[in-house]
């Protein structure tokens, strides 16, 4: 058998496996992902999500946790999508930043009694809290709290939670989990945040 022969058999066994796993996956609903790690990219790729809800039609609530102070590009970027998407910066900045634990939990319990609007009502497709895995990391939020809401939520809602540091009840409840990880990262070579790749 020539190696070419060996590939093709090999993709045939491979297509017929998917297949098998795609027919199989019939249930439909809401889900529930985390996007957590050292390593950049869970905004982003939340965001990306985001991008793919309002492509077909569906609305979007992003909420920011922490780091809410900061003017982002990206909102700049999804605001002209209108009523399909609701973006709301309610932190006051990294925790590092505002060394003020009382402050940082009051803000962390408005942004979640907003986050709780928008995760009762079923006209969102996707509701994206941003870095709230820090705030639940710190008990800003507690997660025995966050977990009941999670679950009572709108059968084909798709919750979306990013932020290092997740914790292990809610990896267990989560139905995707990414973890991202850090290889390398220009800070350490004393590269400056970016335009376009930071913020």
């Amino acid at each position: 058998m020539t190696e070419q022969d060996e590939h093709k058999a090999k993709m045939v066994r491979l297509k017929a496996s998917v297949n098998r796993r795609i027919e199989a996956a019939q249930e439909e609903g809401g889900l529930l992902i985390v996007y957590t790690g050292a390593g950049k990219g869970k905004t982003t790729a939340a965001l990306g999500m985001a991008l793919r809800c309002i492509g077909h039609g569906m609305k979007v609530a992003v909420v920011q946790f922490i780091k809410g102070a900061i003017d982002t590009a990206e909102e700049r970027a999804l605001k002209p999508f209108g009523d399909r998407l609701t973006f709301l910066r309610m932190g006051e900045g990294y925790t590092w930043e505002t060394q003020d634990r009382e402050r940082d939990i009051r803000f962390a319990q408005q942004a979640w009694a907003k986050a709780c609007e928008f995760l009762r009502d079923p006209s969102y497709a996707m509701v994206i809290l941003d870095e709230f895995n820090i705030a639940l990391q710190h008990d800003y939020v507690p997660l025995d709290v966050v977990l009941p809401v999670l679950r009572s939520r709108p059968p084909m809602q798709h919750v979306v939670i990013t932020g290092r540091g997740a914790k292990e009840a809610l990896t267990e409840e989560a139905d995707l989990v990414t973890e991202m990880k850090q290889v390398k990262h220009p800070f350490r070579k004393g590269i400056k945040a970016q335009a376009g790749v930071e913020f």
